[in-house]
């Protein structure tokens, strides 16, 4: 097709963040992240050139939960980052980036894997998740570029007019579902949405009272209790974790939230176990004694995040009795439209999208699953910087069961200065709303001339 692109160049940039208070995902506690900050240059058919760029936070405890040092972790991936930077740059492909991404995905990111694990130690091995996050910014960054060379959105390309094959190429539905045989992405998108609800999440480390506050807290103008960000930003949606393997502190912990949202005009709860539970009796249990003693806190739970392991080919749980109580998102699970399918088929009734597994997967995991009439929701990263802006507009497209979860104003505020004054709607929440109006232009908007933005050195690849 004459829209086809060919990758040129690629450049790659690490952006170290330190977090303000500290974030717990499940057994993990994490203080600092490296965001991988790709630039990608693209031809067209004309021989026509456009750059795109992508980002995404490398949050190790959540990609690759293990005892194994953060750092070793962490220099594993920083290598695959590396690694993908080098592989990509030698492809020949041409085509529009959903069918890139999707054949990288489907061969060269897991043979590139394979050949970086080996002579590894098996607890040194990155994990697929992993994989799927370093590539993550060298996707998004295709799609960007795509957009620029055309000067259109790229949530304009996503039809019959740019791409060269319809959804029936990448997905199979289950059995009686719905055939993908002339549908594109843009079928199953929604008109995008200006201002969207905004979650905020409670850590497992959130102080909740003054009584939990150690005294060595930062003193840096940001809210630190929940009840002043409710106040603050006017929230109305609050995703709360939880460990998953402490059935009395995740109750406890479940009822002071309750009760907060309640004194606060706080609409909606939600509740993620990160991948800790092994029997669904132990959430059923939880929810259950919620009705009983707290129906107005249990009224108010919309959803129940991925409480089983996140491995679910080997950990093939029926979860029909948790989400015949509350709608069940696969998060961790979703790696792709298969594992989806395998989920519905165990009971899951919804999908958590996340763009930091690809904006390719995530367009065709919510097409897989809107077209078996499952839930969507965007979660988040904790996405800063540039990474914030595809993440938004995914969820702005994607018509999902309530807005979009959005926390780096929680953990790292100052990360997104430079951006903030050109999209400040975009990094601070107001009256529980993020306003993206000002996400405008071609590929994802970001307005990159006009954001003063100092980048590291360039990775040698």
């Amino acid at each position: 097709m004459k829209t086809d692109i060919k990758l040129n160049k690629v450049d790659l940039y690490f952006l170290p963040v330190s977090f303000r208070v500290p974030l717990k995902f499940g057994d993990q506690v994490l203080t600092e992240v490296t965001c991988a900050r790709v630039r990608v240059e693209v031809t067209g058919r004309d021989d026509q050139r456009a750059e795109g760029w992508g980002e995404t936070p490398l949050s190790v405890g959540w990609v690759w939960p293990s005892i194994v040092d953060f750092h070793a972790r962490e220099y594993q991936l920083l290598e695959f980052c590396r690694k993908i930077g080098c592989n990509i740059a030698g492809m020949d492909q041409v085509g529009h980036p959903m069918e890139i991404g999707s054949a990288y995905m489907d061969e060269g990111l897991p043979a590139l894997l394979k050949v970086h694990n080996e002579g590894l130690a098996d607890e040194l091995h990155v994990p697929h998740l992993a994989s799927l996050v370093c590539f993550s910014p060298f996707d998004i960054a295709l799609h960007d570029a795509y957009g620029n060379l055309h000067d259109v959105s790229v949530y304009e390309t996503y039809n019959s007019d740019y791409m060269n094959h319809d959804l029936s190429t990448y997905l199979e539905p289950a059995m009686g579902g719905l055939s993908f045989k002339g549908k594109y992405p843009c079928d199953f998108l929604t008109p995008v949405q200006q201002r969207i609800p905004v979650w905020h999440l409670v850590g497992g480390l959130d102080p909740i009272g003054e009584a939990e506050l150690a005294g060595d807290e930062p003193d840096d103008g940001y809210p630190l209790l929940l009840e002043d960000w409710i106040n603050r930003d006017g929230l109305k949606c609050l995703k709360i974790k939880l460990r998953g393997n402490d059935s009395n502190w995740d109750y406890e912990r479940l009822v002071r939230v309750g009760n907060i949202s309640i004194d606060n005009n706080v609409e909606h709860l939600a509740v993620d176990f990160n991948c800790n539970v092994s029997d669904p009796e132990y959430v059923n249990a939880i929810l259950d004694k919620i009705k009983r003693s707290l129906p107005n806190v249990y009224e108010r739970i919309l959803y129940v995040e991925q409480p089983f392991p996140y491995n679910l080919e080997a950990h093939q749980i029926d979860v029909h009795s948790t989400s015949s109580r509350k709608l069940l998102f696969m998060d961790e699970s979703a790696h792709d439209w298969r594992l989806i399918r395998l989920g519905l088929a165990l009971g899951w009734t919804g999908v958590a999208l996340k763009t930091c597994k690809t904006q390719t997967g995530a367009l065709l995991s919510l097409c897989w699953a809107r077209a078996h009439n499952m839930t969507i929701m965007v979660q988040d990263l904790t996405n800063p910087m540039l990474a914030q802006i595809p993440h938004v507009l995914l969820a702005a497209y994607s018509g999902t069961i309530m807005g979009v979860e959005s926390n780096s104003m929680q953990f790292y505020p100052d990360a997104s200065l430079a951006e903030s004054k050109v999209h400040p709607g975009v990094y601070r929440r107001c009256e529980g709303m993020l306003e993206l109006s000002t996400i405008q232009g071609p590929g994802f908007g970001y307005r990159l001339n006009e954001i003063e933005r100092a980048l590291p050195e360039r990775e040698r690849l």
